[in-house]
């Protein structure tokens, strides 16, 4: 009965709530050993202050539902955090945690067939991937409204890519969920830092002190 109850809420009541926009971040830094940390935040217009009790009762915007998805041996939750802006009445979720491994995350349901990986190429090369599949929730969304923002930050000098902005060695791909139709790929190939690669400042700096002290000890000696 409860089942019923919820599908009933989903296909009914939920698409009356939303102004059919629905907004998704990503943000996620990646160490050399491809650990790192990610940022979720993803957030919709709802038409009265009233409907976010209602929306929070859905799986999308229940933080206790969340969590329990995102919580494995592999995973260490920083936040779960969900809330209302009355100001533009918009219902928010935001989520933080640490990851173990790249591509452990294909393991969470909230990654399902996103194939997240990190793997060899030629000349030393890295090569970043992440599909983006079409999100079909049957919820009457405008697809057309749905924004999407993926921001990584690779360990290495970026090569290639196909994000629609690179400084340094942070990548920012932005798109609607309209655009995305069969889905698409994220990808980069990068060449990683040096572990423990020194900077070159330090071997300036270093020959800077030096200098300094042999000059004092020549003073010293002819004094």
């Amino acid at each position: 009965m409860k089942r019923i109850k919820l599908l009933i809420l989903i296909s009914t009541v939920i698409p009356l709530l939303l102004n059919g926009c629905l907004n998704y971040e990503q943000i996620t830094t990646v160490k050399a050993d491809k650990s790192g940390k990610m940022f979720i935040h993803y957030w919709t217009k709802i038409t009265l202050p009233t409907d976010s009790t209602i929306l929070r009762k859905v799986a999308l915007f229940d933080t206790s539902a969340i969590r329990k998805k995102i919580s494995k041996n592999f995973i260490r939750v920083e936040n779960v955090e969900a809330y209302t802006d009355n100001e533009d009445s918009t219902v928010h979720i935001k989520i933080e945690f640490f990851f173990s491994n790249l591509d452990s995350l294909n393991k969470l349901e909230i990654f399902k067939s996103s194939n997240i990986h990190i793997t060899d190429a030629p000349g030393g090369l890295k090569k970043f991937t992440q599909t983006v599949t079409p999100v079909i929730y049957g919820l009457g969304i405008d697809t057309e409204n749905y924004t999407l923002k993926y921001v990584y930050y690779l360990p290495g000098k970026i090569y290639s890519s196909n994000a629609n902005d690179v400084t340094l060695n942070r990548l920012t791909w932005q798109f609607k969920m309209s655009e995305v139709k069969n889905g698409l790929t994220l990808s980069a190939t990068y060449k990683p830092f040096k572990l423990a690669e020194t900077p070159p400042w330090i071997y300036w700096l270093a020959g800077i002190v030096l200098l300094i002290v042999l000059i004092f000890l020549f003073k010293k000696k002819e004094g």
